[in-house]
């Protein structure tokens, strides 16, 4: 809503102009009148709308054209007076007023129009017979107002609706002449529909229009008040109230009642509660809120946001399939202005066999959405209405800001779900493929990807030691020349070649040497298509060689042309050093084959350091406790005690290490 409310007054010389706004000020009529009132501010605390409001005199003795002109640009509503006992200045309404200011003002940001009859108090007829065909010929015209300034009949009515027309305007909601709700308020009232019915069943029963109405106007209504509300409704239209619900055709004839009553301020009040602006258009504070993201920060959904999400998606898979079909999708982002998603996103996350996007898909695309695009995230789920139905103040309030890798690589440990791991190589090495199989594609189904529905991204979830974490594997253009900065970001690498190309290992090499010799970040070579012949590189040390020499993992063997279910421990692998980064440079492990025992010694180290630490604190504790007892049965039950914790450490180091 606006900040604040500007009215101007125009009209012919001694309608009463200044009369009008001196009796509001004073609540009396003044004995002398000046040739025109100063500009007079009224308090927000004493308005109806909470807004303060400016109203501002015209003259024309003291003022020019060009400072009229300038205030009817500055204006938020005119009014304008005329006497109800002088036709002159009935005919001057149309024949000059209106006219001077359409002229003045843009065809798609006229300013609203109030005709105010002053001098009721001089005739005993009313000037509305003459009036109303001039409402009817322009729709810029809000209201009239037949008042009187000497004995303050409908002086404050006069500039609450003058107040009224700016804040809550008649012209972007009805068309008079159709009688009928305007397609841009259709549309607006449709997506507040859909967003409010909860279990998407096409009617607001009566639990989803006490959320509504709590919503917007923080009061419930009352039994009896809701019936009455569907009986009104049932009373105007056959298919108005189903299942003793109210149908999207009810709502909407609801708000054409209100409006037709005047009450304009009931429809407003719901379109500015979801977001909406006077042009009803979401607005950008209601669609980007403020969120500071520091560098080598990460964003990520937290734990209610993807609860809002999963509610969203149980509501459209009207199947139960655990899938979204084209047309649950469709359905689904029917409160969006455009479909946010392209086919693409098929081969970005989990489907099933048709092809359709699964519940872990749904969320991953959704993770994908967040970690890469925060700013089309919160935009999403403005559409979606997630501060209105979790009652936050934005949905800036969905979002966790991760913090700085630098103290997770200091802390060595990490409290993020969304780790990225970028796939570099030589066109044609498999790295695509590699994407695929994390999806569960094998080469079979890789084969009937359309070119444009490929997709550069793979995400999905892994587990590493019970705990599911998300893996986005972006696949990087093999532009050695041109890698960015966002093509480097990332917290693991994988540096794919084909062995049965025999110039595809080199550019591993170089890619590595180039970029990430000295990085911390953890670099794993994929020996792709594994299925083939191997060939010698043409390099001058061997893949195998090569990794022995920069302490890297041997070449990890991967195939995604198999019938058999496709093997993903190489992607938990990667997401658990992605957690691990540090571990790397610890590794003890002789073995040269596990890629899990750089956490796993780690874990290891971690776990007897905090064993010990447990054991001293018991052996403390016990000893502080008792020390005022120096009977032998204590002592020998501390130290049976402490002997007792000393062997479980012992035994559950040993399991470790059977495990390793």
């Amino acid at each position: 809503m606006r900040k604040d409310v500007r009215i101007l007054l125009v009209g012919e010389p001694k309608v009463g102009k200044t009369s009008l706004i001196m009796s509001l000020v004073s609540e009396e009529f003044p004995d002398e009148v000046p040739l025109r009132a100063e500009e007079i501010t009224i308090p927000a605390d004493v308005t109806p709308e909470r807004v303060p409001t400016h109203i501002v005199d015209y003259s024309e003795a003291e003022q020019s054209d060009e400072q009229l002109y300038q205030e009817i640009s500055k204006a938020n509503v005119i009014c304008i007076v005329y006497s109800v006992n002088n036709k002159k200045s009935i005919e001057k309404v149309t024949s000059h007023w209106i006219p001077l200011i359409n002229d003045r003002t843009d065809k798609d940001s006229r300013v609203p129009l109030i005709l105010v009859g002053n001098k009721s108090d001089l005739v005993e007829h009313s000037s509305m017979e003459t009036i109303l065909p001039i409402m009817n010929q322009y729709q810029d015209i809000e209201t009239c107002v037949e008042c009187s300034a000497k004995n303050l009949k409908n002086i404050s009515e006069l500039f609450y609706y003058a107040q009224k027309a700016v804040l809550h305007p008649t012209g972007p909601l009805y068309c008079p002449e159709e009688k009928e709700l305007k397609p841009s308020c259709i549309k607006a009232l449709t997506r507040i529909f859909k967003v409010s019915d909860l279990d998407n069943d096409g009617i607001l029963n009566d639990n989803e229009l006490n959320f509504f109405q709590k919503t917007c106007f923080n009061t419930p209504l009352a039994p009896q008040a809701l019936e009455d509300v569907k009986n009104v409704v049932r009373r105007n239209m056959t298919d108005g109230v189903k299942d003793n619900g109210l149908t999207l055709k009810g709502f909407l004839f609801l708000h054409t009642l209100f409006i037709q009553r005047g009450r304009h301020e009931t429809t407003w009040t719901v379109l500015r509660r979801f977001g909406y602006d006077d042009d009803l258009e979401l607005t950008q504070e209601y669609l980007f809120p403020l969120l500071k993201i520091p560098p080598d920060c990460t964003t990520e959904l937290n734990h209610n946001a993807y609860l809002f999400l999963q509610s969203v998606f149980d509501k459209h898979d009207k199947d139960r399939d655990c899938a979204l079909s084209p047309e649950e999708v469709k359905d689904l982002f029917k409160v969006f202005p455009y479909m946010p998603w392209g086919p693409d996103v098929n081969n970005t996350v989990c489907t099933n066999d048709q092809g359709w996007i699964t519940y872990q898909g749904y969320l991953s695309q959704w993770t994908l959405t967040t970690y890469l695009d925060v700013q089309r995230s919160l935009e999403y789920l403005g559409y979606l209405g997630y501060s209105i139905i979790y009652e936050q103040e934005s949905q800036a309030a969905a979002i966790t800001v991760t913090r700085n890798k630098r103290i997770d690589l200091q802390k060595k440990q990490t409290q993020r779900s969304v780790f990225r791991c970028n796939v570099l190589g030589a066109r044609d090495s498999g790295k695509t493929g590699f994407l695929q199989a994390f999806l569960g594609k094998d080469l079979q189904r890789q084969r009937r990807i359309r070119e444009d529905h490929k997709s550069l991204y793979a995400i999905s979830t892994t587990y590493v030691y019970g705990q599911e974490k998300y893996l986005l594997l972006h696949e990087v253009m093999p532009d050695f020349d041109f890698l960015s900065e966002a093509d480097l970001a990332c917290d693991v690498v994988c540096l794919v070649y084909d062995i049965n190309n025999p110039r595809s290992f080199e550019y591993c090499a170089k890619v590595y040497k180039q970029y990430f010799i000295d990085s911390k970040t953890p670099c794993v070579v994929i020996a792709a298509k594994s299925d083939l012949h191997e060939i010698r590189q043409h390099y001058s040390l061997s893949p195998q060689e090569f990794c022995r020499k920069h302490k890297l993992h041997p070449p990890q063997p991967f195939t995604c042309n198999t019938t058999e279910a496709l093997n993903k421990d190489i992607y938990t692998r990667l997401t658990t050093m992605a957690m691990y980064p540090h571990a790397r440079l610890r590794c003890m492990c002789a073995c040269n084959r596990c890629t899990y025992c750089l956490c796993q010694n780690l874990l290891k180290s971690e776990l007897l350091r905090n064993i010990k630490a447990q054991l001293r604190r018991v052996v403390f504790n016990r000893h502080m406790a008792q020390a005022d007892l120096k009977n032998s049965t204590f002592w020998l039950r501390a130290s049976v005690g402490a002997t007792v914790c000393a062997v479980l450490g012992f035994a559950m180091y040993r399991a470790l290490l059977k495990q390793r």
